[in-house]
């Protein structure tokens, strides 16, 4: 049966782990955790070159250049993500990078959204505006029109996230396909909230893809990693080429064994992800110290039916905006218990945080706020955990500001 008739659960099981495809004889049913930095040669053939080397048939020279492991891990994000390539790096940054790098030259432009992670924004404004000279604009993408007006014919990448961080705004991904397309421009997208099982971006029109492995993908919040996925032919020679030789940034075996195996179970971690996202979304949303809600599963979400159009479910990532200021933020977020408080999302555990004092603290006030970044933004990721426990933690934080005005006004 080809890749591409087998179900996604099926290929999140199985994809590049197919018996006597694994390095071993022995035909495992998953793939051995392969630690060596070399591997032994038959023989030596004067006319083999590295790009010879086909990992595909078992054959491997150097862990820099690919490791059975981690070409097992790369085969089934390439499956999952409706790609023929995928390269595995050291964590999502320099996965983004990366896909960027493989494009752009000094002088040329790029498009990026506005409300991007604040790594990926530093990235372009620090990076490649300052240091390699490339023209970099930000743009409100939830608007098409916007994307369109900033796009020229000297817009060589066209660079996306969506759902974004920590807004959960939207871009419409086919409709700027189509712009990047018109304009020559290569168009990039960071899939990391979506996760291949609700999104996926090629299949819209992208060009490339990426992705954190340390969220959904692995999942247990025991891995760093990022991949970028792609089915352009020399759009991926030039990124294996940055991956081996001109960067040499690649996923460690053991971190390759891990999201290998959380990919198995990516199906059914995300069903559940967007179920207590759901309550919790429907949950603040009806709540008097909370002034507003943003998830796309909610109908009150300006993009709830870009996201029923494009994306097969709604994710387990929402934000809202507590009434009050940072202290009442302060004393929600340290009275909780079943949710963690720290940066990241995806795991199985629920964890919450504050991108004004945590994730986007490097961005300048005046600049977050412009984003919306408020003070009393709270973003949750919401894990595996039974429902009616995070609901029941959430009151024990709201519990915790009525003690606090309640101890202010005392005072006062």
């Amino acid at each position: 049966m080809d890749a591409d008739d087998r179900t996604f659960e099926t290929l999140a099981v199985t994809a590049g782990e197919e018996p006597f495809r694994t390095g071993s004889e022995a035909g495992d049913a998953v793939s051995p955790l392969h630690l060596a930095s070399t591997f032994a040669l038959p023989g030596l053939d004067t006319e083999m070159s590295l790009e010879d080397v086909d990992p595909d048939a078992g054959e491997f020279v150097y862990s820099r250049l690919s490791n059975p492991t981690r070409h097992a891990l790369e085969t089934r994000l390439a499956a999952l993500e409706g790609g023929e390539y995928a390269m595995a790096f050291s964590s999502g940054t320099a996965a983004i990078f990366t896909a960027i790098l493989s494009v752009v030259e000094p002088g040329d432009h790029l498009v990026a959204f506005d409300d991007l992670y604040a790594g990926t924004r530093r990235m372009l404004e620090d990076v490649f505006a300052a240091r390699l000279d490339v023209d970099v604009t930000f743009v409100d993408a939830t608007d098409t029109a916007a994307v369109e007006r900033a796009v020229t014919d000297e817009t060589a990448f066209v660079w996306m996230e969506t759902p974004t961080n920590p807004r959960l705004d939207l871009c419409d991904v086919a409709a700027i396909a189509e712009i990047a397309d018109r304009a020559d421009a290569t168009f990039g997208v960071d899939n990391t909230f979506a996760s291949s099982y609700f999104q996926r971006p090629l299949e819209l029109g992208a060009d490339v893809v990426a992705h954190s492995t340390t969220k959904y993908l692995n999942g247990h919040s025991d891995s760093v990693g990022g991949a970028v996925v792609t089915s352009d032919d020399a759009l991926a020679d030039e990124l294996q080429f940055l991956q081996q030789v001109g960067v040499g940034d690649m996923l460690a075996p053991f971190d390759s064994y891990l999201v290998l195996r959380g990919l198995k179970t990516l199906h059914m971690r995300m069903r559940q992800h967007e179920r207590n996202a759901t309550a919790i979304a429907e949950f603040l949303e009806g709540h008097e110290k909370v002034s507003d809600v943003y998830y796309p599963g909610l109908e009150s979400h300006p993009q709830h039916d870009l996201a029923r159009e494009q994306m097969d479910g709604f994710g387990g990532i929402l934000s809202f905006e507590l009434e009050g200021d940072i202290d009442d933020a302060a004393a929600f977020l340290e009275a909780l218990e079943e949710f963690t408080l720290a940066v990241s999302v995806g795991g199985v555990e629920s964890l919450i945080e504050l991108p004004a004092g945590m994730t986007h603290e490097p961005l300048p006030k005046a600049e977050r706020e412009e984003l919306g970044i408020t003070d009393t933004l709270v973003r949750v990721s919401a894990g595996v955990e039974g429902t009616a426990d995070l609901l029941a933690d959430l009151e024990r934080g709201f519990d915790a500001i009525e003690q606090r005005s309640a101890a202010v006004a005392d005072d006062d």
